[in-house]
C-alpha cells in the first residue's frame, strides 16, 4: 500500500509532525498497523512519517484531522507536488552548462545527420528491427512456487499493461528483495530490475515485458489496475489444491503480514508472546485467507474491516510449521 507521489504535500515544522502524529494515536488509541489501512498505507510509511523522513501527503493530513475531530494545523506549510524538482533541475543545469557547456554539440548538424541516415537507411530497415519485436518469456506451468508469486503479487505487487512490479522496504526486505528475484527468474527465465526509492523507503523490482503481464492476466487471473478498486481475490487454480493454497498464503503473509509481540502484566509479572497480523482492504482476499487459514486448523479473527489476527501461541507455531516463511524478517521475529 503506498502513498500518491501526486499529492500536495504538508509540511510541518521540526518535531511538530512527530508531535502530530503521537496525538492521533493517543486519541484515536489505535496502534501503527491498525492506523495505517485507514490512511491505505502500509505501517511502515506511518513510522517513517513519526521519523519526521518525509512530509504528510495533504489528503492524509485531512483524513486523520477528521478522525480526531481537530482542525487542520495552523503551522503547515502546504506543498505542490514534487516542489522540490525544480530548484534541483535548475541546479544541475547551471552546475552542467558551466562544466560542458551545450549537450550533443551542433544540434541543426545533428538534425541534418540524423534525416540523412533515416532517407538513406532508417525507414527501409526498421520494421525488421530487433527492437520491435516482442520479447518472449518462459512460461511455467502451475506449481506451488507460481501460486507463492501469485501470493507476492497480490500482497505487494502490481501490473499495468507493459510492466510488474513489487514494492519492499529497502532495508527490512532487502534478503526477502533477493529471494524474489531469483524466484522470478526462476519461474520466467527474467533477471528483474530493482530500484530504490529514497521517498518511500522501498526497493522495486521491475519486470518489463507485454508478455509476461498477458501471461499473468490472460493465463493465471491476475488483474491490471488497482487491487482494492477491483477487490482482487486469489485466483480459482490456487483454491483446488491444497499445497498451491499454502504457497499463495505464504506469499501473501509474507509481504503484507507483520510479527509483533504483545506484551501484559499479571500481579506485576510481565509476559509477552508473538500474533501475526494480515492486512488488505481487498475484502475478496481477506475472506479467501481466513478460508485457507480454516482449512489448516489455525485459529485466527477478524481484527477491524481490514485484518486478520492469530494471536494464540499453538496457531502462530501451527503458521510457521505448516506454511512457514521465505521472508527472513519474519523469522527473525518469530525466532526472537
Amino acid at each position: 500500500m503506498l502513498e500518491s507521489l501526486k499529492d500536495k504535500r504538508a509540511v510541518f515544522p521540526k518535531n511538530k509532525q512527530r508531535d502530530f502524529l503521537a496525538r492521533v494515536e493517543s486519541k484515536t488509541q489505535k496502534t501503527e498497523s491498525e492506523l495505517a489501512p485507514l490512511l491505505n498505507i502500509h505501517s511502515r510509511t506511518l513510522r517513517e512519517w513519526k521519523k519526521e523522513k518525509y512530509s504528510i501527503p495533504l489528503k492524509s493530513l485531512k483524513k486523520l484531522c477528521a478522525m480526531t475531530n481537530c482542525s487542520m494545523p495552523s503551522n503547515i506549510v502546504i506543498k505542490e507536488p514534487f516542489w522540490w524538482t525544480k530548484k534541483a533541475a535548475i541546479i544541475g543545469g547551471n552546475a552542467t552548462y558551466r562544466k560542458y557547456g551545450i549537450i550533443g554539440g551542433n544540434q541543426e548538424l545533428r538534425k541534418k545527420q540524423w534525416r540523412k541516415w533515416w532517407e538513406k537507411k532508417g525507414k527501409h530497415t526498421i520494421k525488421n528491427s530487433k527492437i520491435l519485436k516482442r520479447k518472449t518469456i518462459q512460461k511455467p506451468r502451475k506449481s506451488e512456487k507460481l501460486a507463492e508469486f501469485i501470493g507476492i503479487m497480490l500482497g505487494d505487487g502490481g501490473l499495468s499493461h507493459r510492466q510488474i512490479n513489487i514494492s519492499l522496504h529497502y532495508r527490512d526486505d532487502k534478503p526477502y528483495a533477493k529471494f524474489v528475484a531469483t524466484l522470478i527468474k526462476n519461474l520466467f527465465g527474467l533477471n528483474p530490475s530493482i530500484y530504490f526509492r529514497a521517498k518511500k523507503s522501498i526497493n522495486t523490482i521491475v519486470v518489463s515485458r507485454t508478455d509476461l503481464v498477458e501471461f499473468l492476466t490472460k493465463n493465471i487471473g491476475l488483474k491490471i489496475g488497482n487491487k482494492i478498486k477491483q477487490q482482487v481475490g486469489i485466483p480459482k487454480w490456487i483454491k483446488q489444491k491444497r499445497q498451491y493454497q499454502i504457497a499463495c498464503l505464504r506469499g501473501l503473509i509474507d509481504t503484507d503480514g507483520s510479527i509483533f509481540k504483545h506484551q501484559y502484566k499479571v500481579n506485576k509479572k510481565q509476559y509477552q508472546y508473538k500474533k501475526m497480523d494480515f492486512t488488505s482492504r481487498s475484502f475478496p482476499l481477506l475472506n479467501s485467507v481466513s478460508d485457507i487459514l480454516k482449512k489448516l486448523d489455525i485459529k485466527h479473527r477478524k481484527s477491524g474491516a481490514y485484518s486478520i489476527r492469530i494471536e494464540s501461541i499453538k496457531a502462530v507455531n501451527r503458521y510457521f510449521d505448516i506454511v512457514g516463511t521465505h521472508n527472513p524478517k519474519h523469522l527473525k521475529k518469530y525466532r526472537k
